[in-house]
Order: structure tokens, then sequence, then C-alpha cells
């Protein structure tokens, strides 16, 4: 690990005004993918600015008058304690799950909210310095391309990066449409949609996402919804711990007796971002809740994958954890607040 220095503050404002100064500085909150990063020298900074301090742990309902429109988590807060929090198991269970199938207890005691949707892909090309990486190093080119792309991007890929975004809560965020607030340099907030939080790779497959330099993750807020009841997610992955996901599913149904009124699935370890499946969604919207339906929807998403050549098994992997996550929400949310 390269030397570097560690500067300490307690507001917000002081934060982005220190990493405004050092454009090789880097914020530092969990820790739990940054240092491995820097203990690889993937990540380089000279200065890593300390926002533990920050006080953006809280989580809260969100109310106008008298009436819950959705709940705050704080960007700073731990993932553990986002999980197991009364309000998060009663009214989304789908994000408890995610997070529990994310990582290890330790991991996710270390782990902030905010530091989970930045972490960055745990391609092999990309930790390994010696082999070309457009991420790393744009420029360099795509070892995975024609290289061992088993664990790669199945949609919105390009010819500069297959790599595929770890989050699994990043996963159930985007199933929830929940939204991230991030202070800018200027001290105001702007709020942005999850689904257009992440990149796709393009042509610049290293910006993960759209923060601004400087910009720093406040909250994220969960949007109410009606679905806590019909919710699941389902992690396939090649042992059962301490693994990325192979094809992950975030889903939730809004029903009607039988009939779906909405359905609200997102897809992890296929794309570059959490995947939003809107064409399986459009198809379930107003159908009853059978197999049948749920596997031509999921036919129908999985249909306009484009695999490599190492990762074509993804696809009917897709078709088969779409439905298993689908049969688990209509059987409904197998825990209590």
């Amino acid at each position: 690990m390269r030397p570097f220095k560690f500067t300490n503050t307690t507001t917000s404002y002081a934060a982005i005004n220190l990493l405004d100064k050092n454009p090789n500085a880097s914020f530092l909150a969990g820790g739990t993918n940054l240092l491995d990063l820097m203990k690889e020298d993937v990540e380089r900074p000279d200065e890593l600015i300390d926002i533990t301090r920050l006080d953006l742990t809280s989580i809260s309902s969100i109310t106008t008058g008298t009436n819950s429109r959705g709940v705050s988590i704080g960007g700073l807060g731990k993932n553990t304690d986002a999980a197991n929090h009364q309000l998060i198991r009663k009214n989304y269970p789908l994000l408890t799950k995610a997070i529990l199938a994310g990582a290890s207890a330790q991991i996710r005691n270390m782990a902030t909210n905010g530091g989970n949707l930045l972490q960055r892909t745990r391609c092999s090309y990309f930790y390994d310095t010696a082999m070309p990486c457009n991420k790393r190093m744009p420029g360099t080119g795509c070892g995975a391309m024609d290289g061992f792309n088993r664990m790669h991007a199945i949609f919105g890929w390009s010819d500069n990066c297959v790599a595929v975004y770890p989050s699994d809560m990043a996963v159930a965020l985007s199933a929830l449409n929940a939204s991230i607030n991030v202070m800018q340099q200027d001290g105001k907030i702007r709020s942005i949609a999850i689904n257009d939080f992440h990149r796709l790779p393009e042509t610049h497959p290293e910006k993960d996402n759209v923060l601004n330099r400087g910009e720093l993750i406040t909250s994220i807020e969960l949007p109410k919804n009606n679905f806590a009841a019909h919710a699941a997610y389902v992690k396939v992955r090649d042992r059962n711990s301490y693994a990325f996901a192979l094809v992950s599913v975030a889903a939730g149904l809004v029903l009607d007796g039988n009939k779906i009124v909405s359905a609200h699935i997102s897809m992890g370890g296929v794309a570059h971002k959490p995947w939003q499946a809107l064409k399986a969604e459009a198809i379930l919207k107003g159908k009853t809740a059978t197999l049948t339906n749920f596997r031509l929807a999921a036919e129908a998403e999985m249909s306009e994958a484009k695999p490599l050549s190492h990762n074509k098994f993804k696809v009917g992997l897709g078709i088969n954890t779409i439905i298993s996550a689908l049969e688990m929400a209509l059987k409904g949310t197998d825990f209590k607040a």
C-alpha cells in the first residue's frame, strides 16, 4: 500500500471542501472496499478524508403532516443497522433480505449504506494490475472481453467493459424505486433516482455512477410501497456465503386477489448496474399470478440478453431465478418484523 495522508473532519461541507482541494483524495467511511483496492494498488489516493464522524446515520420516517410517505436511511449508517431496523423490516423486508444476502456479518457491521452503493466491480481483470482494464486504466482494453468471462455481464455491456456491479443492496433499492440524496460542493442537495444513479459502461467504463467530483451521499429515500407482504430476494452464487451473485433477483408484487396490479423486478450479477426488468414488469401488469405468466415474463426479459463466450448459462439461470423470486413473492414475506 502506498503512503497517504489521513485527515479528520466533522461536517459534510468541510469534507467536500477538503476533497475539492486535493484531486487525489478520497472519502473514507467503512473502508471495506476502498482499503482492499488500495492494498492491490488499484486505487492510489494520497489522502483519505475520514467522514465517519459526520451525522448521517439516522433512519426515520418521511412524513407530510400525519401521513408517512417513506423512510430515509442515513448514508453513513451501517448495513447491519439498516437491515435490522424496525421500519425497514416491517415496511421494506425486500431491502433487509438483500442486505443480509451480501458479504459477511463482520463486513455488514463495517460497511456503510452510501459506501455500498459506491463499491466497485469485483472483476478479476480490474483487480489484476498486470492485465488490461478500461475501468482501471482507460484506453488499455478489456481483458475480460476475450478472456474468462463467466461472471460477467449479459446486458448493457460495451466493447470497452463487460464487468458487473456487485451490490445486493442496490438491486433491492432498484426494485423499491429509491432515490439517493447527495450534497454538492455548494452545500445544496440533489436527488438522483436509483435507476439513474449507476451508469452502463458505454465509452466511459471508468465512471461507475453519475456523481460529480466532491459530491457526498447523505441519505437514501425509500418511497412508500404496497408490496411489503409480497417481496423476495433470490441470490444464486457458486457457494452459499461470502460470494457475489451469478444472478440475483429482487421482486415485489402488488396484488388484487390473484391479479397483478404491478410488478417490481430488478436483477444483479448481469450488468454494469442493477438491471431493471422493465419488459417482464410490463408483461405481468394486469395478468394473473400464475407460473405460466411468470415464465412468459422471465423468458421475454432474458430474450434480450447478449451472453459472452463463458456465461451463456446465465440466460437460463436468469429465467429460473426470476420465476423463483416471483413465486416466493407471491407466497409472501417469510419473516416478521
